[in-house]
């Protein structure tokens, strides 16, 4: 007898040929948690485990002609990540319109691990501006948090600048640490939570290496969490210790960062 669909979570990023990140993390986490990933690309990267060299725009008439087939699919949760140009930024708002009341998970890829910028401040102000209030959770580095909200330029405090961008519509922000190592707390990842509700922290061991993909892990294994009916607080929680397991037992490529390893045990919760 065949068994049920697991609940869909559609997927909206740019495409990875190392696996680390992108669409195929984003299809590993999501199966490893118990969803069922269904694609649309917003791009072709050209990247290796160091860094990108290339990023080719999907054609957004594309990307609404996929959204209208996988409509069908009883979407339970949408996953967003690399929006490389503005046509395809508005083909993205286009398509979460499709899908009125859908949990909606942002990753916003703003830069390479290795460097290479794959965004613009325009395009940033964009995505607060038509994106933003459609999002249910957001899911920045502390970087990528102070990108989105530039007039708080001179502040330091995280939760100020969540509060202004949860004032653009956004219901709740997870503000990752790993790429802000404090000398005072060296051995230690601090997540933070903020939402209207409650504001929340955990603590991990901070890994020694570097990863190529942890932010696609985190926002996709959300995503999945929250198809399959988690609370958000739940959701996040089980999503970061999927995260820290899937680093911790990553994979070390001939050279550059290291690659999650998301798929040699599906992990239950």
């Amino acid at each position: 007898m065949r068994q049920p669909l697991p609940p869909v979570v559609l997927v909206l990023a740019g495409h990875d040929p190392t696996g680390g990140a992108g669409l195929i993390a984003d299809s590993e986490a999501i199966a490893a948690c118990g969803g069922w990933a269904v694609t649309i690309p917003t791009a072709l990267t050209v990247q290796n485990c160091h860094n990108v060299t290339r990023v080719i725009p999907s054609d957004p008439n594309v990307m609404r002609q996929m959204a209208e087939v996988l409509s069908e699919m009883q979407v339970a949760a949408i996953k967003i990540g690399l929006l490389a140009d503005e046509a395809t930024l508005r083909a993205a708002e286009q398509i979460l319109r499709r899908f009125p009341g859908i949990p909606v998970v942002a990753d916003p890829v703003f830069k390479a691990g290795g460097g290479a910028e794959l965004s613009t401040p325009q395009l940033r102000q964009l995505f607060v501006d038509r994106l933003l209030p459609l999002v249910d959770i957001l899911t920045p580095n502390r970087a990528e948090l102070g990108q989105l909200t530039p007039t708080f330029s001179s502040l330091v405090d995280d939760t100020a600048r969540a509060v202004a961008l949860m004032s653009q519509g956004c219901q709740a922000i997870l503000v990752t640490a790993t790429d802000d190592p404090l000398p005072s707390n060296d051995q230690q990842v601090v997540h933070t939570l903020h939402s209207p509700d409650t504001t929340r922290q955990w603590q991990w061991p901070r890994l020694p290496e570097q990863f190529h993909g942890s932010g696609c892990t985190l926002a996709s294994s959300i995503a999945a969490r929250l198809a399959v009916g988690e609370r958000l607080l739940t959701a996040c929680e089980q999503a970061q210790h999927f995260t820290w397991q899937s680093l911790s037992q990553g994979f070390q490529p001939p050279s550059g960062q290291c690659l999650p390893n998301r798929v040699t045990r599906a992990i239950r919760f």
